[in-house]
């Protein structure tokens, strides 16, 4: 088989303040640099995503295997047109060129939204059907994708992730990969049914660790007969569109099982609607709870400051969790990551050991959040090369650019001239912090931060400070959605008058 590659992916917060211009795609923000071509498979080789497992299935296939481009950034407000257009035209350019294929296989988020398309999957799948419009084609995707009927309808496999956090990407794309050699070996195109469901879940509550997650995910490892793959997309919730929401997914070669399965994923969806659901702590009453919590604690005390999360949209540089730990006397804390290029430059101008006094943040635009004034001493300082070992990136070499501890009064924060969530302990130690001799940690990030620190944590809580992704999504101030989408679990629908 002769089969394509190429992947493009952004989750997009209709909500947050910045765009994901193209400089966003060329450094990656916690993916692998924009790659092109044959520098590809090397460039992907060992990282968790989806490209990399698809390779690698595709060796053990003999798949005559056409890389064409790769490009991700971090999440953000949507992708600009400019952007958009310039990696779109180039897939199809290449696709164009390279052709003819027995088959195409796409590494994608399902969350993408552009300044002049609302539905980015979906238009570029469009676009790659003009050029070939009977070539099998199965997409590998986020677990927080928002899949369309169109994209539905364009594609003959979509795969999704099976975890939260997403430690099984490269997993995912060799799933997609075996699925389409299925396929295309069995001679004929599969059945497929697609389900979607009516309620925004919050993303803090979508851990697949944790229940209802973590059950219903069952339903797509053990499948009955007839039924080839099975995925539960439980959607982006910032997203506005009216695709925005959860969706199930089956395949196989026998229609009815297919159907049957897909109608037991969404009965099960449904039914542990009022199951999403956690606690949650203002600032500093999660930091006094930590504190308290720390005395008698052996491990560090972990608080996800879940809104201000740079991969859900957030702009990692919130000032209100920092304020709390100040404002409590936290002491042997640690904060992270938290984006300030002109805090980074005025730390390595001054060199370690230098007291500065400095504005953190405060460029957010979120209301609640501005410039934080204060006196720091710069404990240590980074050239930013991170090699994230851990579960969630995989191995991906990050670069965060020119980075910084600063310590402020008891709290040691991590400050970066690039944006990549606190998903990966070597942050912290990339400026010196040991994490696992912290009393306390603070995590810009809501659930991915868990797949390398919850063997560390003694407990984890999750703090609500300003931020572009509030935790509950019925406070955005939504106006696509469809009628029917309830804006919480057991909410109201958005065209009710009590949407709010």
């Amino acid at each position: 088989m002769r089969v394509a590659f190429a992947g493009f992916l952004h989750e997009s917060n209709s909500f947050a303040s910045a765009p994901a211009d193209i400089r966003a795609f060329e450094q990656g923000g916690g993916y692998i640099p924009m790659t092109r071509g044959a520098a590809l498979r090397e460039a992907i080789r060992g990282v968790n995503l989806g490209m990399a497992g698809a390779f690698d299935f595709a060796e053990r296939a003999g798949w005559d295997a056409v890389p064409i481009l790769w490009a991700g950034a971090i999440p953000s407000a949507p992708v600009t047109a400019t952007a958009y257009e310039a990696i779109a035209s180039e897939i199809l350019q290449g696709l164009a060129d390279a052709g003819p294929f027995d088959a195409i296989y796409l590494d994608l988020h399902g969350a993408m939204i552009a300044e002049h398309v609302d539905d980015g999957e979906g238009e570029l799948l469009e676009r790659i059907r003009r050029l070939y419009p009977d070539v099998p084609l199965a997409c590998s995707l986020d677990l927080h994708g928002n899949i369309t009927p169109r994209m539905f309808e364009l594609s003959d496999i979509m795969v999704g992730f099976r975890t939260y956090p997403h430690v099984d990407m490269a997993e995912t794309g060799s799933r997609a990969a075996e699925a389409l050699d299925g396929m295309v070996r069995s001679g004929r195109r599969w059945a497929k049914a697609m389900r979607r469901i009516d309620y925004l879940i919050p993303i803090s509550w979508q851990y697949t660790g944790m229940e209802p997650a973590k059950e219903l995910y069952a339903a797509t490892h053990v499948l009955p007969e007839g039924v080839a793959t099975a995925s539960i997309f439980m959607g982006f919730p910032a997203a506005d569109f009216d695709g925005c929401g959860p969706a199930v997914f089956a395949y196989g070669p026998d229609a009815d099982s297919v159907e049957a399965h897909a109608d037991a994923m969404e009965a099960a969806l449904l039914g542990c609607e009022r199951d999403f659901n956690g606690e949650a702590h203002a600032p500093e009453d999660a930091v006094r709870l930590a504190m308290r919590l720390a005395q008698d604690a052996g491990r560090p005390v972990i608080i996800a400051d879940t809104q201000d999360n740079p991969g859900a949209g957030g702009s990692s540089d919130t000032t209100g969790m920092l304020r709390a730990l100040v404002a409590c006397g936290a002491q042997g804390a640690a904060l992270g990551n938290f984006h300030d290029p002109e805090a980074a430059r005025a730390a390595h101008a001054a060199g370690i050991g230098a007291q500065i006094r400095i504005a953190l943040g405060g460029r957010s635009g979120v209301a609640g959040d501005e410039a934080y004034e204060v006196d720091a001493v710069v404990a240590a300082l980074s050239d930013g090369k991170v090699h994230a070992t851990g579960p969630y990136y995989g191995g991906t070499h990050i670069d965060m650019g020119p980075s910084a501890a600063l310590s402020i009064g008891g709290t040691s924060v991590v400050v970066t001239s690039h944006v990549a969530q606190m998903a990966d302990r070597n942050f912290y130690r990339m400026v010196g912090i040991d994490p696992e001799d912290q009393a306390i940690l603070v995590n810009k990030s809501s659930v991915h931060f868990r797949a390398d620190f919850e063997p560390i944590a003694e407990t984890i809580l999750v703090a609500t400070a300003p931020g572009a992704m509030p935790l509950c999504p019925s406070s955005l101030p939504w106006t696509k959605l469809r009628r029917e989408m309830r804006v919480r679990p057991m909410g109201p629908a958005f065209g009710h008058a009590d949407n709010q």
